[in-house]
């Protein structure tokens, strides 16, 4: 049986989906597996030391995964990765073996899966998390940024994914140019 919302709920949800926001698949690996989500709550913190925060539903069956495994990759999605991105959405049913099993994933050197085609794809570690309602919010330390130099953004707005940016298309997936940054 669904919950129903409030008015206040409802309006909140609808102010929300006016803001844009980066979609991002968030992947991890380790102890307690590997597994990714769509998500959209993905924001910088400083840069004095590289942080960002994620967050992530409490329901989500993910969620300690992340927990246990402390590493992850945030794969910030370049506006190609619109199916990808409904697929860690869980939108179809496709399992979570088989996303991680095409060809698109690099790993780094503690096995996390980074999307080839992402815009950016930043590695770190969760420092500390808090809840907050339905989610918890977890503050990555980053180990490691790469970042394409040549791509448009997939953006969600209106809860509908968009395109933004000035890169041009890419002809050839795997021929994406990195530019590998690590933090001082």
């Amino acid at each position: 049986m669904t919950k129903q919302l409030t008015a206040e709920q409802r309006d909140f949800r609808a102010a929300m989906s006016n803001l844009s926001a980066a979609v991002n698949v968030v992947t991890t690996n380790g102890p307690g597996g590997r597994a990714g989500i769509t998500v959209s709550a993905v924001c910088s913190v400083t840069d004095s030391p590289p942080t960002i925060l994620v967050c992530v539903n409490q329901s989500s069956y993910t969620h300690d995964i992340f927990r246990r495994n402390v590493r992850l990759c945030v794969n910030i999605l370049s506006s190609h990765d619109e199916e990808l991105a409904g697929h860690f959405a869980g939108a179809t049913g496709i399992p979570m073996a088989e996303r991680f099993a095409w060809t698109m994933w690099d790993h780094d050197t503690e096995d996390i899966p980074m999307l080839r085609t992402a815009a950016a794809r930043v590695v770190g570690r969760i420092i500390s998390d808090h809840t907050q309602g339905s989610h918890s919010i977890f503050l990555v330390s980053v180990d490691r940024v790469d970042v394409s130099e040549d791509c448009d953004a997939l953006v969600y707005f209106q809860r509908r994914f968009h395109s933004v940016g000035p890169g041009r298309p890419r002809i050839e997936q795997e021929g994406t140019a990195w530019s590998t940054r690590r933090p001082a």
